[in-house]
C-alpha cells in the first residue's frame, strides 16, 4: 500500500521548508532582510554588556585603592606585624645567652616567619626586617647632646639586619661588630640617621655613653646614614630608626620634653646588648605587600591577622622561634576601620547598581517586545502554516543569539581594555547575562503572544484594554515588595548589619517604586482618553480629534516602554539627587571650616594696611576684619571662651551670604550700652542664659556681656563655647585684626598669600573643599552614581527612540493617506506631535513625580555623610538625600523635547519623500 504524502510543509532545523521543497536558511535570510534591526540590537547589547562587564573591575579597582590608601595613611607602624621575644626567652634558656642574640638566632627563623601567612597575607620580604633591640630607653649624660628642657636624651640600640641595603652612607662608614661580642663589651660602633644627628647634635666620631650594671658602655658613631626609602616599612615600622621623638616627662606639670633616638649597631652585635640596662630582645617585623592586597579579601585578611596574634599561625610561629614569642599589630584595627567605611558606602553603591541594572534589563526586554510586536503578522502567518512553538522559539533564539553573543563578547573585550584587569568571572557572568536576556527576550515574547494559532485578533487599544486577574495578582505582589523595601530602608537604612553587600530588596527600593508607579499610570492612562473620546468628536478641525483617537488606539502593551522610561528617569533623578546632596554637604562643610571664600589668620603684630592690600587682590569682593582671641575666660575664669570682635554691619552681611548664623546687626552694636550684647553658641546660652555675665579678655580687661542671639555656627569662630561681640569694646578694636574673612569666588591664591605676607596662614574654601575626600571609596562611589545618572538618561532616551521608531512606518503611511485627502504639511506635523505628546507627557510627569516620591520616601534611610566628607573630619555636617530640581526636571524635559523633535522631523522627512512609496500595496507596516 502506497502512503499518501502530506501537503503540510515540514520544519527544517536551520530554516523553513516551503511547499516547493526548497529550504530557506532562516538566520541568514533574516539578517539580510533586516540588517538595520540586527545592527541596532548588536549596538544595544554591546553597550549594555560593556557597562555590565565594566562594573565589577571598576568596583574592585576603587575598593583595592581604598584599602591601600587606608593602609598607607595608617603607616607601617600600625600595619606591620611585629614579633618580639619576652624576657623569659633569655631567663629560661639553658644555653649561653649570647647564642640567643647572635645573628644565626635572628636570621634562622626569619624565612619561616615570612612564609607563615602564605597567600592570605602577602608579605614584602624586602621591607621586612629582623634583629635585636633594647626594650627600655637608656639616658645619655654627654654634654654635647641636645637638651630642649635640660633633660638628658635617651636612646635605644638596634642591631637590625639589612642596614647596608636600605641606607645610603652620607658620612663615615657603617658600624662593625666588636671582637669581644658579648655582655663584657665596653665599646660599640653605631650609625645614626641624618635626621637624628641633626636634631641631637651628633657627628661622626661622637662617643655616647650609656649606663651598664657596673660601668658605662661607650658607643662611637662611625657614620651618618640616610634611608633609601624613608616611607618604607623598614624605616617607618619603627619610626625611631630615622626620626627621633620628643615625648614629655611623665607626670611633669610643666610638660618638659626630651629627645629619644636610636643608635644603629652592626646586625651581628646583638650579644653586646646584653651588657646594657636596656633589656635586649629579638624581634621580627613582617611588612604586608600593599600592592598584592585586595578589598574583596578583607574577611580573609582579618582572619589571618587574628590567627597570627592568637591562633594556629601564632602557635606555628612560637614553634619556629620560641615559646615566649609575642605578636603585636594594629593591622586588624586599620582593617576594621576600613570595613566600617566600606559597609556604609557599599550599600549606597548597590542602590545605583541595582537601579541601572534594572533599567538596562527592562530596555532589553522592551526591545524584544517591540520587535515581536512589529513582526506580529509574520509570526501569525508562520503559526498558521504549521510552525510549532518550539520551532518558532528555536529559530528566533538562533536569530537573536547570532547577533547578541558576538556583541556581548565585543562589549566584554572593550570593558576589559577600558577598565583594566579584575575578576574575570564576574565580568564574563555580567556580559553573559546581558547576551542571554537579549537573546531570550524576542523568542519568549513571541511564544507568549502566539501560543494559540489565530489570524484575526481583537483591537488592542490602550483605551479599550482591560487588565487580567493574573496581572492584578502580579501588581499586588510588586506593591507589597515595594512597600516592604521602602519601610525597611526608612527604618534601618541601607545596611543594618554592617555588611557591605547590604540587602538586595532594600537596594531595589527606588526601582520598585518606579515599577509600581508605571503600573499605576498604565491603569490610569486610559481613563482620560475614554473621557475625552466623545467630546473630541464635536471639536472643529481634524487634527485634535484624530490625534486623540490615535493616542487612544496605541498598543495596549505599553507597560514595558512606560516602565523603561519611568525606571530610567527615576534612576537618573535619584542618582543626580545623591550627587547634589554630596556636593551640598561638602560645600557646607567647607564653608563651616573656612567661614568665607578665603581666610587669612595669624596676622599678629603685622603693620596696618594688610586688609587694604588684600582687598586689592584680583577676585576679592569684600574683606571682613575680625579680632579672634582664644584666651578669654568667663564665669570667674572657669570657662574658656573663643571670643571674636567684629564690626556688626559687615559681619552680619558675611553671615547672611555664607548662611552661617545670620543675625540683625543692630542687635550686636555696643554703642551707648552698659551691657555689651553678644552672639553666643548654644553651649554658652545653656550655661548663662540671658543674664549678664563677665568675660575677662586676654589683656586683663573685663567686659559684661549678655547673649542676645544664639547660633550654632558663625564665620569667625567654631566650637562649643564661643562669643561674638562688637570689636569697639575691645582694646585696639579692629586696627590690628588677627584675621581677615574674604568673599570672592575667583580669588587668586598666590596673590592673596603675597598680600597677606609671610607667616600668615591663608586657607581657601576651594582648597578645603578638595580635602574632604580622603578615600578612593568615596570618589569611586561618586563615579558610580555619575555613571548611573548618565546611563539612566541614556536608557530613557533609548527607550523613547525605540518606541517612536516602532510606530514610524505606520505614522508615515497614515500621513501619506491623509495627504491624499487634503491634509497639509503643517497639519501633519501637528498631528504627529499631538499624537506623541500624551504618552511622552505621561512618562515625563510620571517620572518626575515618581523620582520626587522615591527621594522623599527613602531620604530618612539614606545617609550620605560618609560619601560626602572624610572620616577624619571633625565637622558635624550630615549629608542628607534631597530633591534636586535639575536632576528631576532635566531628564523629563529631554524626553518631551525629543518626542516633539522626532515627530516633527518624521513629518518633515515624510513630506519630502512623497506619498507613492508609502501607499504601495503589500508593504508591511
Amino acid at each position: 500500500m502506497t502512503e499518501r504524502p502530506s501537503r503540510r510543509p515540514r520544519e527544517a532545523a536551520s530554516g523553513v521548508t516551503v511547499p516547493s521543497g526548497v529550504t530557506v536558511p532562516w538566520v541568514r535570510t533574516r539578517l539580510r532582510t533586516a540588517p538595520g534591526a540586527a545592527v541596532a540590537l548588536a549596538l544595544l547589547v554591546a553597550v549594555t554588556a560593556f557597562l555590565a562587564a565594566a562594573l565589577p573591575p571598576a568596583v574592585d579597582r576603587y575598593d583595592d585603592a581604598g584599602l591601600r590608601r587606608a593602609l598607607e595613611t595608617a603607616g607601617p607602624a600600625r600595619t606591620t606585624v611585629q614579633f618580639q621575644t619576652s624576657d623569659s626567652d633569655l631567663y629560661t634558656s639553658t644555653g649561653p645567652w649570647n647564642e640567643r642574640l647572635n645573628g644565626d638566632a635572628v636570621r634562622g627563623p626569619f624565612p619561616k616567619l615570612l612564609g607563615l601567612p602564605g597567600r592570605s597575607l602577602p608579605i614584602d620580604a624586602d621591607q621586612s626586617s629582623a634583629g635585636v633591640r633594647t626594650t627600655e630607653r637608656m639616658p645619655a649624660p654627654d654634654p654635647f647632646l641636645s637638651r630642649p628642657d635640660r633633660i638628658d636624651p635617651q636612646f635605644h640600640l638596634f642591631a637590625a639586619t639589612g642596614l647596608a641595603e636600605h641606607s645610603r652612607i652620607r658620612e663615615g662608614r657603617l658600624p662593625k661588630a666588636p671582637v669581644d661580642n658579648g655582655a663584657a663589651t665596653k665599646m660599640l660602633e653605631a650609625a645614626v640617621s641624618t635626621e637624628t644627628a641633626a636634631k641631637l647634635n651628633i657627628r661622626v666620631g661622637s662617643v655616647i655613653h650609656l649606663p651598664r650594671a657596673e660601668s658605662t658602655l661607650a658607643v662611637r658613631v662611625t657614620g651618618l646614614v640616610a634611608p633609601r626609602d624613608p616611607g618604607g616599612a623598614y624605616w617607618s615600622a619603627v619610626p625611631l630608626l630615622r626620626t627621633p621623638s620628643q615625648p614629655t616627662v611623665p607626670g611633669d606639670p610643666q610638660r618638659r620634653v626630651f629627645w629619644v633616638g636610636a643608635l644603629l649597631v652592626s646586625p651581628d652585635a646583638g650579644p653586646s646588648l646584653l651588657g646594657t640596662a636596656g633589656f635586649p630582645a629579638r624581634y621580627w617585623i613582617l611588612a604586608p605587600d600593599l600592592s598584592a592586597l585586595h578589598g574583596r579579601d578583607l574577611e580573609r585578611l582579618t582572619s589571618t591577622i587574628a590567627s597570627l596574634e592568637s591562633g594556629p599561625l601564632s602557635e606555628r610561629a612560637s614553634a619556629a622561634v620560641s615559646p615566649y614569642l609575642i605578636a603585636d599589630t594594629e593591622l586588624d584595627r586599620v582593617l576594621g576601620e576600613y570595613d566600617g567605611l566600606q559597609s556604609v558606602i557599599g550599600p549606597l553603591v548597590a542602590v545605583a547598581v541595582f537601579g541601572t541594572g534594572t533599567v538596562a534589563a527592562v530596555v532589553l526586554c522592551m526591545a524584544g517586545g517591540l520587535a515581536a510586536q512589529r513582526r506580529r503578522t509574520e509570526f501569525v502567518l508562520l503559526r498558521a502554516r504549521g510552525v510549532s512553538l518550539r520551532g518558532l522559539a528555536g529559530r528566533l533564539l538562533a536569530e537573536t543569539a547570532v547577533v547578541a553573543v558576538p556583541a556581548a563578547a565585543l562589549g566584554l573585550l572593550a570593558a576589559r581594555l577600558a577598565v583594566g584587569q579584575g575578576r574575570l568571572r564576574y565580568s564574563v557572568a555580567a556580559a553573559g547575562g546581558v547576551a542571554l536576556l537579549a537573546a531570550l527576550a524576542l523568542p519568549l515574547r513571541a511564544v507568549a503572544a502566539h501560543r494559540a494559532v489565530g489570524v484575526h485578533t481583537g483591537r488592542d487599544d490602550v483605551a479599550q484594554a482591560r487588565p487580567t486577574r493574573k496581572r492584578l495578582v502580579a501588581e499586588v505582589t510588586l506593591l507589597a515588595l515595594a512597600a516592604g523595601a521602602v519601610l525597611a530602608l526608612r527604618t534601618r537604612g541601607t545596611s543594618d548589619d554592617g555588611s557591605a553587600s547590604g540587602d538586595e530588596l532594600v537596594s531595589l527600593a527606588p526601582v520598585l517604586v518606579a515599577v509600581i508607579a508605571a503600573l499605576v499610570l498604565v491603569r490610569l492612562y486610559p481613563l482620560p482618553l475614554r473621557g475625552l473620546a466623545r467630546p473630541a468628536r464635536r471639536m472643529r478641525g481634524v487634527v485634535g480629534p484624530l490625534s486623540l483617537a490615535r493616542a487612544g488606539r496605541a498598543s495596549g502593551s505599553a507597560v514595558l516602554p512606560l516602565l523603561a522610561l519611568l525606571t530610567a528617569l527615576t534612576t537618573a533623578a535619584f542618582g543626580g539627587s545623591v550627587l547634589a546632596g554630596v556636593s551640598d554637604a561638602r560645600d557646607r562643610a567647607a564653608g563651616l571650616s573656612v567661614g568665607a571664600d578665603a581666610r587669612v589668620d595669624g596676622l599678629g603684630a603685622r603693620p596696618a594696611g594688610v586688609a587694604e592690600r588684600v582687598r586689592r587682590v584680583s577676585g576679592v569682593e569684600d574683606v571682613t576684619a575680625v579680632n579672634v582671641s582664644y584666651g578669654a575666660r568667663a564665669a570667674n575664669h572657669q570657662v574658656p571662651v573663643a571670643l571674636a570682635g567684629v564690626e556688626p554691619g559687615g559681619y552680619a552681611a558675611l553671615s547672611r551670604r555664607m548662611d552661617l548664623g545670620p543675625f540683625d546687626p543692630d542687635a550686636l552694636r555696643a554703642s551707648g550700652k552698659e551691657v555689651v550684647p553678644a552672639l553666643g553658641s548654644p553651649g554658652m546660652a545653656a550655661r548663662f542664659g540671658t543674664r549678664p555675665f563677665q568675660v575677662r579678655l586676654e589683656d586683663g580687661a573685663a567686659v559684661t556681656v549678655r547673649i542676645m542671639t544664639v547660633t550654632e555656627w558663625t564665620p569667625a569662630v567654631a566650637g562649643d563655647d564661643f562669643l561674638v561681640m562688637d570689636a569697639s569694646v575691645m582694646s585696639g578694636g579692629l586696627t590690628r585684626p588677627t584675621g581677615l574673612l574674604i568673599t570672592g569666588d575667583r580669588t587668586d591664591p598666590a596673590a592673596l598669600r603675597e598680600a597677606a605676607g609671610g607667616g600668615a596662614r591663608v586657607v581657601l574654601r576651594s582648597e578645603e573643599l578638595a580635602s574632604f575626600v580622603d578615600s578612593p571609596l568615596q570618589s569611586g562611589a561618586e563615579r558610580v552614581y555619575a555613571a548611573a545618572v548618565a546611563a539612566g538618561t541614556g536608557y530613557a532616551v533609548l527607550a523613547l527612540l525605540l518606541t517612536l521608531l516602532r510606530a514610524a512606518p505606520e505614522r508615515a503611511a497614515l500621513l501619506a493617506r491623509l495627504r491624499t485627502m487634503g491634509l497639509t504639511r503643517a497639519q501633519g506635523r501637528r498631528l504627529l506631535v499631538l499624537e506623541s505628546l500624551p504618552q511622552a507627557l505621561l512618562a515625563a510627569l510620571g517620572g518626575t513625580l515618581t523620582a520626587w516620591a522615591a527621594i522623599r520616601l527613602l531620604s530618612p534611610g539614606i545617609d550620605l555623610t560618609t560619601v560626602a566628607v572624610s572620616t577624619s573630619s571633625s565637622l558635624a555636617v550630615r549629608a542628607v538625600l534631597r530633591t534636586d530640581p535639575v536632576s528631576l526636571l532635566m531628564p523629563a524635559v529631554t524626553v518631551v523635547a525629543l518626542t516633539v523633535g522626532i515627530a516633527a522631523v518624521q513629518a518633515w522627512w515624510t513630506g519630502r519623500r512623497g506619498s507613492v512609496r508609502e501607499l504601495r500595496a503589500g508593504d508591511a507596516r
